[in-house]
């Protein structure tokens, strides 16, 4: 495996790259993008496709760079479904696996430092983002944070973990790089309580001062989808009734491009082919299955994913590769279900 923990100065900010060999694909965990062109440096020397970048929340002291990084590699963005963003490719739960080529992270829902806050477990180590620190543990008094929601995360889905796991926090000020969760429950002074109350009572103390780019950053998080005026493009974009009108009348093939996970949670719209967003480089290549169906005389295609962001990006892709016949349904089956598409289980 390959790793590397990657430390931005001004805010104490730790970014995890993670891949499971040389040459092969990779994922970032709370990218910076002050560091945007420091990490596509370290791609591009260690010969890594980047492939899905993650926030743990939405973050108060620094932009991310998950904007960025999928406006200039075409990956999939990651967050947890209660985040308040405008667009990510993918939204996950409690339970639900994060993937790449080697790597496998357990999504652990950790509320309390934001009602949207996230860990991310391997074998051995946890990302904790800024639910548990190296002898801290993160704010709640902001950003609909919680401090006895906070509790219940950290000594019911953290601390339950084996002692020897290794702690990889989002952040640290001390010049601290990496801890154990057995430290953490002998060491870190905020954990020597005996219950929540204790707890809430010294987190609802703090007293601290905002973040010093919280009015710039929390608003340039929440809006960093892809730019709704590019996924609305009115030549490949199509609306829900609109597709649902196409669909009746078996004028459109339709392609969905999600991960088999989020199929199974959510089902498909029936009828679809799939087509993981993933491999569209071959699929959409010479001999491959959606420039196969997107052939001389064949109906035009229809991508779609989760929330539309993956599609349109997938319709970008194959046009600039020759393929004019396809198109995107605007809000994913999100949208579809919302309207009251039909959806069959996989």
């Amino acid at each position: 495996m390959i790793f590397r923990q990657l430390f931005h100065q001004e805010t104490g900010t730790y970014t995890y790259l993670l891949a499971g060999r040389k040459g092969g694909e990779a994922l970032l965990i709370d990218p910076v993008l002050d560091r945007a062109e420091r990490y596509m440096q370290l791609l591009q020397e260690l010969d890594l496709k980047l492939v899905k970048v993650i926030d743990s929340h939405v973050h108060a002291d620094h932009i991310t760079a998950m904007g960025a990084l999928r406006d200039r590699t075409k990956c999939v963005t990651v967050m947890g479904a209660e985040a308040p963003v405008d667009v990510v490719s993918m939204r996950v739960h409690d339970g639900d696996m994060i993937t790449i080529e080697g790597i496998r992270l357990e999504v652990l829902y950790t509320p309390g430092h934001t009602i949207d806050s996230y860990c991310f477990r391997m074998d051995d180590r946890v990302f904790t983002g800024d639910t548990l620190l190296i002898r801290g543990s993160g704010r709640t008094d902001f950003q609909s944070g919680d401090s006895r929601a906070a509790y219940d995360s950290i000594f019911t889905k953290l601390l339950t973990l084996p002692d020897d796991t290794l702690v990889y926090p989002g952040h640290d000020y001390k010049g601290d790089t990496v801890s154990t969760i057995g430290e953490e429950k002998a060491h870190n002074p905020r954990l020597q309580v005996a219950n929540a109350d204790e707890y809430a009572a010294i987190m609802d103390n703090l007293n601290l001062d905002n973040p010093k780019r919280m009015d710039i950053a929390v608003p340039a998080n929440i809006a960093m989808g892809l730019g709704q005026s590019d996924a609305q493009h009115p030549d490949w974009a199509l609306s829900v009734g609109r597709l649902m009108a196409l669909q009746e009348r078996g004028e459109v093939a339709l392609v969905d491009l999600r991960e088999a996970g989020e199929r199974a949670n959510d089902g498909q719209i029936p009828g679809s082919v799939h087509a993981p967003y993933g491999g569209l480089e071959a699929l959409i290549g010479p001999g491959g299955l959606v420039r196969g169906m997107a052939g001389a005389n064949a109906k035009p295609l229809v991508y779609y994913c989760a929330y539309g962001e993956r599609s349109a990006m997938a319709v970008e892709a194959s046009r600039g590769g020759g393929l004019e016949n396809v198109c995107h349904l605007l809000g994913g089956i999100a949208a579809w279900i919302e309207s009251g598409g039909p959806v069959e289980k996989v």
